[in-house]
């Protein structure tokens, strides 16, 4: 029988149920006039939106034939974009559910992002190509389509080349003028001129990147790579702090707010930690049935999800520190 202290620490989250396979990744929108919203793919291929606070479930994303690994919100969460191994990206609209528009590619998809004004689109996969879609260009050309024909091979504005492996993550830093990119089969991130499409620096890393994330605010990138999680200051390009961990870690998030990151990976288990110290803040986060792929804090930071093998979405309260 567990002792009180250890049931008084032992926290019961929020469990999200839908989808029938792996979630692969989570992100929140920014916060709205009407909430905070969280988007989540899985390799149901059934990409979801929910109530950030509630968990409650919104709208399925429909219209992939295949694993989705990425889905985003653009700042006013409108729009949704989204990747998949169907050699895809689609473009949807968030309120009303409808795909806008099909993005075809020659490989798998897996990672897109809007820029900051949402007028442009980055998709990124096993080509090991990084490219950048005009979406006003996008909706000028609709004006002459059939309403019904939304799959077309549209032509990107840009494209970034040069990556040693496949696309795993790639997102606009500083005002959009760079992308930051990881690989999936080499360590380092490279960041990219968005005008120019040369690599303006390299970042060194032990291992392979499997999660970035970049703060609000625009000013820190947290990334996971191995038993490595590291906070960089995106001005200098250099890594303020760089924790280890026991296991490794598939996902890491940091809440400034708090001054706490959380993590999860093959241990099955959600970890929140104190930025100054290092130290793990009270009992892990148990429940999940197989490794936890994506962590993430909500933009608030009273709460954070963690999205795992076992097919479900966890909501937790972030705890306080101790003492």
């Amino acid at each position: 029988m567990a002792s009180s202290s250890q049931t008084q620490t032992q926290q019961v989250p929020l469990v999200c149920h839908g989808h029938s396979r792996p979630i692969v990744s989570l992100e929140y929108s920014k916060e709205t006039p009407d909430g905070t919203f969280l988007v989540s793919s899985s390799k149901d291929g059934k990409p979801m939106l929910r109530d950030a606070q509630s968990g409650d479930w919104i709208g399925t994303f429909e219209g992939h034939r295949g694993a989705c690994w990425d889905a985003t919100l653009n700042a006013p969460a409108t729009h949704c974009a989204t990747a998949s191994a169907d050699f895809s990206a689609k473009l949807f609209n968030a309120i009303t559910g409808d795909c806008l528009h099909t993005f075809a590619h020659k490989h798998i998809v897996k990672t897109v992002c809007f820029s900051t004004c949402g007028t442009k689109l980055i998709t990124g996969g096993s080509e090991k190509v990084v490219r950048i879609f005009d979406l006003r260009k996008l909706e000028l050309d609709s004006k002459n389509k059939d309403k019904d024909n939304i799959t077309s091979v549209t032509q990107p504005m840009s494209e970034l080349t040069g990556a040693p492996s496949q696309i795993k993550t790639a997102r606009y830093i500083c005002n959009d003028e760079l992308i930051l990119s990881s690989c999936s089969d080499n360590p380092d991130l490279r960041v990219w001129d968005a005008r120019t499409g040369i690599i303006a620096t390299t970042l060194k890393t032990e291992n392979a990147v499997t999660s970035i994330e970049i703060s609000e605010d625009g000013k820190y990138i947290t990334t996971a790579d191995g038993k490595n999680v590291t906070l960089w200051d995106v001005g200098s390009f250099r890594p303020m702090e760089t924790w280890k961990m026991k296991y490794n870690m598939e996902s890491a998030s940091v809440c400034m707010k708090e001054g706490k990151f959380v993590c999860g990976g093959e241990d099955m288990w959600v970890h929140v930690h104190d930025c100054a110290s290092g130290e793990e803040i009270g009992e892990p986060g148990k429940g999940h049935h197989g490794p936890v792929h994506c962590v993430r804090f909500a933009p608030d930071g009273k709460s954070y999800s963690s999205g795992s093998e076992d097919g479900t979405i966890r909501i937790w309260q972030t705890p306080a520190k101790k003492g």
